[in-house]
């Protein structure tokens, strides 16, 4: 899918609405939101699946009434991946018995505890978000994996407590991964309709969202906890695949 938009035109405004209503229809079908801090594998999760969740606080200003949806993504979509939609949600949560948890595994953590850390004056561990796993931070700073992970642990516990009191949906995809994935194309046109990085988004966060304090100009201007396709031009047909898709 492709097409384009400029700015909150009438039309993107009222395709951000429907979209929203979308999620009201899937919230009603499913019985309300969860949390994950309230949530394990034993429960009913679909294998794959596009999530959506909301932020305590943040409210939608110009497309309607309710909260606003504060990051979109989706699980495994390259060839052969067999990552489930509850081990990609669980990553993002982190360990429920200890609070600790791999922001090098998730973009989301890793966005959300800087943005904390800097909003709330925390101490950001220098090693937060260098290399791919603690040994190449640790080799990188002249020190040893136990020591980064020890410096690294408060702020991974405190992002944990944060992301898991967040409300989510997902929707249903039981598709294949790879590079026509329905999922993705869900997951890339909700990006680009709801991102604010083309100025004048609909539903700007408030003032209080810790995203402001993000080092990254793609979630300071989008108002989400997303890095990519914020700014990318959207297609309003996605819209008619998640109504099937709510519907059925």
């Amino acid at each position: 899918m492709t097409g384009g938009f400029t700015g909150a035109s009438p039309g993107r405004v009222a395709d951000v609405a429907r979209f929203y209503d979308l999620l009201d229809r899937l919230e009603e079908r499913m019985g309300g939101k969860r949390t994950l801090a309230r949530s394990s594998g034993r429960m009913d999760w679909p294998h794959r699946g596009v999530y959506f969740f909301f932020e305590n606080g943040e409210m939608r200003s110009g497309s309607g009434r309710g909260p606003r949806v504060v990051r979109v993504g989706t699980h495994g979509l390259k060839i052969g991946t067999k990552s489930s939609l509850w081990t990609r949600l669980r990553t993002h949560r982190g360990a429920t018995a200890s609070g600790r948890g791999n922001h090098r595994g998730s973009i989301f953590r890793l966005l959300v505890g800087e943005a904390l850390a800097r909003r709330e004056g925390y101490p950001l561990p220098p090693t937060w978000g260098a290399g791919g796993s603690p040994s190449d931070a640790a080799w990188e700073f002249s020190t040893s994996a136990a020591a980064v992970l020890a410096d690294e642990d408060d702020l991974e516990c405190h992002v944990s407590d944060y992301i898991g009191q967040m409300p989510l949906l997902w929707l249903e995809v039981e598709d294949e991964p790879g590079p026509e994935s329905l999922r993705g194309v869900i997951e890339r046109n909700a990006l680009a309709l709801l991102g604010r990085a083309r100025p004048f988004g609909p539903d700007a966060p408030s003032l209080a969202w810790p995203g402001r304090f993000s080092s990254r100009k793609a979630v300071r201007t989008s108002g989400l906890w997303n890095s990519k396709h914020v700014s990318d031009p959207y297609d309003p047909r996605f819209l008619d695949a998640m109504e099937h898709l709510v519907e059925h």
